[in-house]
């Protein structure tokens, strides 16, 4: 072998060496993972027994919900799928259970996918995770508009999860016009809907939106969808996804992160 061709094989060495590095230092550093829910009530330390937590701002204030004042109505959130609507309602309910006694706010949650909520019986506050396919969601929702009809003096509050939307489409008349006296009428009687909806649904769930003046919106690339919610100053192509939200306060937009689950 010649010494001009060592040279070269040196040379190509070398040079491999140097590109890995390079490419090494290219290299997207990993996202923090965030922090648990429990690490975050600890460090805010006792908030307003009336205050049902929802996450974290970007001044690392926290966002709370006043379950004493029926103003904001009931909540929808909002998102592409995958942006972490699930996770939002499940943080809600695990922080229910760190934040209160099952006497004063209890949550049901109604999804297509019990699995993924496997654990969440262990919460004292947890009143049942009902299957939407199943008759003992429609029996659920009943029960509520019922306790809710006669409570004009419960300090008690109770949360309604439900785990998309679109799901009413599978419900008796007589659920679904419960429901809808639920999302008029619940919050003023201590019953909060909080209910997720996948953001490709819009236009097939658009009579059910006007009952929700709050709306929380995960990721969403959609430029349609976002005219059409009236959300184009809010970025929503830039939420992380999984792990942030924003929703509107005043003439301003609000973002704010959800701490993993315990």
């Amino acid at each position: 072998m010649s010494d001009e061709t060592n040279r070269y094989e040196l040379m190509m060495d070398a040079y491999t060496e140097v590109q890995s590095e390079v490419n090494a230092s290219r290299q997207t550093k990993p996202i923090p993972a965030q922090p648990t829910l429990s690490q975050v009530l600890a460090n805010f330390g006792p908030m307003p027994s009336e205050a049902l937590f929802l996450g974290v701002a970007s001044d690392e204030l926290p966002v709370l919900l006043n379950l004493h004042d029926s103003i904001p109505g009931p909540l929808l959130i909002i998102g592409d799928s995958a942006s972490g609507k699930t996770a939002l309602l499940q943080m809600i309910a695990q922080a229910t259970g760190a934040m209160h006694q099952p006497e004063k706010v209890q949550f049901g949650a109604l999804t297509n996918h019990p699995d993924e909520w496997s654990g969440f019986d262990e919460i004292p506050n947890n009143v049942g995770v009902f299957p939407i396919q199943h008759r003992a969601s429609e029996d659920f929702i009943l029960s509520l508009a019922s306790w809710a009809h006669g409570n004009k003096s419960s300090k008690q509050s109770i949360l309604l999860l439900l785990d998309d939307l679109e799901a009413v489409s599978k419900m008796g008349m007589d659920a679904v016009q419960n429901l809808r006296w639920l999302l008029l009428r619940g919050p003023s009687r201590r019953v909060w809907p909080i209910i997720t909806l996948n953001s490709d649904r819009i236009r097939t769930m658009e009579p059910w939106l006007d009952a929700f003046r709050t709306r929380i919106f995960g990721n969403m690339q959609s430029t349609n969808h976002i005219r059409k919610l009236d959300a184009e100053r809010a970025n929503l192509e830039s939420l992380s996804r999984g792990s942030e939200f924003a929703m509107s306060e005043g003439n301003d937009w609000l973002r704010f992160s959800i701490p993993s689950l315990d």
